[in-house]
């Protein structure tokens, strides 16, 4: 007669325990990494973001600080054609950091988006228009121009999986600077400071 082997249902019953210990002391890991992927996510952004601020001030510093017929700071970069601020000790305005692709002595939010798209390479799609980011799946990033101190724009950055939602899943930009993870760039003196809600 062969004798039969296999496992015990005892052997089962503490291998279905073990199995259901691992699982409730590693679901919560998982479910952590998705606020750590948008943690990431931001901080990488601006990480390279701020590279590309210095790069373009770095070449602007390069060539000779290079200004246009009308006094305009300027340089060529990656092949775009950006302004960049002009000195103006009144307001604290160091020169050479990017604000644009047109000669302006103000930044609205298009012009956010102009310094995202001309110093990133490939970067994430962008919106300024909270209208354009509820209606298309495309855009990963929300901009806006801070409009606290018209002397000293800052831009702000949010990743959209951060922002709050309505009952609908339209985006809110209401009481945004609380809810959303997200980084502002300050073309005054090139500060770029990430900011984390979700943790």
């Amino acid at each position: 007669m062969k004798k039969q082997s296999g496992f015990t249902l005892i052997e089962l019953v503490i291998v279905v325990v073990i199995l259901g210990f691992l699982a409730v002391t590693a679901i919560p890991r998982f479910v952590d990494l998705t606020v750590q992927a948008k943690r990431a996510n931001i901080e990488g952004m601006a990480g390279g973001f701020a590279t590309g601020i210095s790069l373009a001030r770095a070449q602007w510093e390069a060539e000779g600080r290079q200004k246009d017929a009308s006094s305009n700071n300027f340089t060529v970069y990656d092949g775009t054609t950006v302004y960049l601020t002009v000195r103006n000790d009144g307001n604290g305005i160091r020169p050479g950091y990017i604000i644009g692709t047109t000669a302006t002595s103000t930044i609205s939010n298009v012009d956010c988006v102009v310094v995202w798209n001309s110093i990133l390479q490939q970067p994430p799609q962008i919106t300024d228009v909270l209208a354009t980011l509820n209606g298309s799946d495309i855009y990963d990033y929300y901009a806006i121009k801070s409009t606290a101190d018209a002397n000293d724009p800052v831009c702000s950055y949010y990743l959209k999986e951060t922002l709050a939602q309505d009952g609908s899943g339209n985006y809110l930009t209401t009481n945004i600077d609380n809810v959303a993870n997200y980084f502002t760039y300050k073309p005054a003196n090139s500060e770029v400071a990430v900011l984390i809600n979700q943790q």
